[in-house]
């Protein structure tokens, strides 16, 4: 690990990392070997962001969020603390990772609401899913592995793995593989997917990729 120069202070990267000049990267944060900050984009303290990540145009990353390795947040999505993004996630524009159930600015009392006065909800993103441009992702929940979140979704409830969900607020209307197309039938409870040719079992409205451990 090394140190880059990013917004006002040196930040801890490994080599290969890039911090564009107008990015404002907080120097206890900690980047991987080949991520990149675009222009504008804020990372706060004590984020850690694996390899090979790609943090988009005016993207924000709040204190202490965890990202893992070849991670994509496209322009503008907001993802706040604390949220976990394991490895192969995507984010599109303008998406939003919320953090509180029940957000005011103000308390009972009319006084200005501090960080004690709430208590902070990460959403967990599994690995391989992928949330459409301007969907926004309630306090809490976890969108499955290889999910597929629609453009302008709410998910408000935890989203199964290898779901497409869409609509306000969003249910699940197909699945998708783990190349992201949905899936065709094959039979009984078995969906093919028509890239790849994979197999998939669906039991109980869960569904499993065949032959996985």
């Amino acid at each position: 690990m090394g140190t880059v120069e990013g917004g006002s202070a040196a930040v801890s990267a490994a080599a290969g990392a890039r911090i564009e000049p107008t990015a404002d990267v907080d120097g206890r944060a900690v980047l991987g070997a080949g991520t990149t900050v675009w222009h504008l984009a804020q990372v706060r303290e004590d984020a850690v962001i694996g390899a090979d990540c790609i943090i988009g145009r005016g993207a924000y990353v709040g204190p202490g969020v965890r990202i893992g390795d070849r991670v994509k947040l496209q322009n503008h999505a907001l993802v706040y603390e604390p949220a976990v993004l394991e490895d192969g996630v995507f984010v599109g524009p303008a998406a939003v990772l919320t953090n509180d159930l029940y957000p005011r600015s103000v308390d009972v009392d009319g006084r200005l609401k501090r960080g004690d006065d709430w208590h902070a909800r990460g959403v967990t993103l599994r690995r391989g899913c992928s949330i459409g441009g301007r969907a926004v992702l309630v306090a809490g929940v976890t969108v499955g592995r290889w999910a597929l979140v629609a453009a302008g979704a709410v998910v408000h409830r935890d989203v199964p793995d290898f779901a497409l969900v869409a609509g306000v607020p969003a249910r699940r209307i197909k699945w998708v593989g783990r190349a992201g197309e949905p899936l065709e039938p094959a039979g009984p409870d078995r969906w093919r997917c028509p890239r790849t040719g994979e197999e998939y079992r669906e039991s109980d409205g869960v569904l499993t990729l065949a032959g996985a451990s």
